[in-house]
């Protein structure tokens, strides 16, 4: 069985002249209604949001201003971005408590197949591949490449490597839930904690350390 994750809230905001974005990432006791808390004005984004906690088993709160105009992608991007921030937060607190750091998952929803990898290294990298497997433009009324720009946003947000593969689908509504559902469940396991590794990182290479000086040339 696994242990059980410490109640541990996150709190992030993002401001830009584009937009004020305001997520809480909570680890503890599971909301009674979660979906709730995810109050962007795009539906089926939202409903992807609740695949990626209902798999995730985590409380997502997410709040959206916009400044001037409603732009689909800004919204995903900068929640994507804020979500990610608070994520690699909450691993940075939780190394010294033994964090897995990794993890990978497979998820479906019928003919949809999906397989997600994911990795805090301090690395941001996003690879979606689909090869052969056509996505739709738009699902739902809601733009493929906005949804695809809430997970660059995430990676960027919490620095990590994340592999993403449509394996099988034909439904775009089914194609999204799959791929979200997978995000979520590596994500589990990536943010389970495990006593033996109390201070270590999910690479060998170790915590990073950079110094910069200000006080000299070259």
């Amino acid at each position: 069985m696994l242990p059980r994750r410490e109640n541990l809230l996150v709190r992030c905001e993002r401001k830009t002249a584009e937009s004020a974005i305001v997520v809480e990432l909570d680890f503890g006791p599971r909301h009674a209604a979660p979906k709730e808390g995810l109050q962007t004005p795009m539906p089926f984004f939202n409903h992807m949001l609740e695949h990626l906690i209902w798999r995730g088993e985590f409380n997502l709160k997410v709040e959206v201003e916009l400044q001037d105009f409603y732009l689909s992608h800004v919204i995903c991007e900068d929640i994507g971005l804020t979500v990610g921030t608070a994520v690699r937060e909450y691993v940075e607190r939780r190394l010294s408590a033994g964090l897995v750091g990794y993890g990978f998952a497979l998820a479906t929803i019928d003919e949809a197949l999906a397989r997600a990898v994911i990795s805090f290294e301090n690395r941001a990298y996003l690879d979606l591949t689909h090869a052969g497997i056509t996505i739709p433009v738009q699902t739902e009324n809601t733009n493929s490449e906005d949804l695809q720009a809430f997970l660059e946003g995430f990676v960027q947000g919490a620095r990590c490597t994340l592999h993403l593969d449509l394996l099988k689908g034909l439904n775009g509504h089914h194609i999204w839930e799959a791929i979200f559902r997978s995000l979520g469940g590596a994500l589990f396991a990536a943010l389970q904690p495990r006593e033996w590794r109390k201070g270590m990182t999910a690479g060998v290479a170790g915590p990073i350390q950079i110094n910069l000086s200000t006080d000299g040339g070259f």
